[in-house]
């Protein structure tokens, strides 16, 4: 079976290297994959984008990528983002708890608003 090396990085750490029987990732072109003996592209990451690694062993890698961009040259992957995080990494209880609490800091920004305009409504 033919193999590509890959290496997923962000500016501030390494996340990811080794061999991989195929590369997906969302571009602002849209979704690209690479597979072994693919052409020399560069592409531009998609802003919350999603990049797929299938590692010759071991199971799927899914990161969630912030810009930056997407190289091939040879069989060498390279995917160097802005910033990114694997998909195991996430922990699901304390992203929830930071979803509720933006949605209260917006009840709260929102009802600020509201008052302030009714009280400009009233002079």
């Amino acid at each position: 079976m033919a193999e590509i090396t890959v290496q997923l990085v962000s500016v501030d750490r390494m996340i990811w290297t080794g061999q991989a029987s195929i590369v997906t990732a969302q571009t602002t072109e849209g979704e690209i994959g690479i597979l072994p003996g693919h052409e020399p592209i560069l592409g531009q990451l998609k802003d919350n984008g999603v990049v797929t690694i299938n590692p010759v062993d071991g199971d799927r890698i899914i990161a969630a990528v912030q810009g930056g961009f997407l190289s091939v040259v040879g069989d060498k992957v390279t995917v160097l983002a802005d910033w990114a995080t694997l998909a195991s990494e996430v922990n699901s209880t304390e992203a929830e708890s930071n979803a509720n609490q933006d949605d209260d800091e917006l009840s709260k920004w929102r009802g600020q608003a509201e008052l302030a305009a009714v009280r400009r409504a009233g002079r």
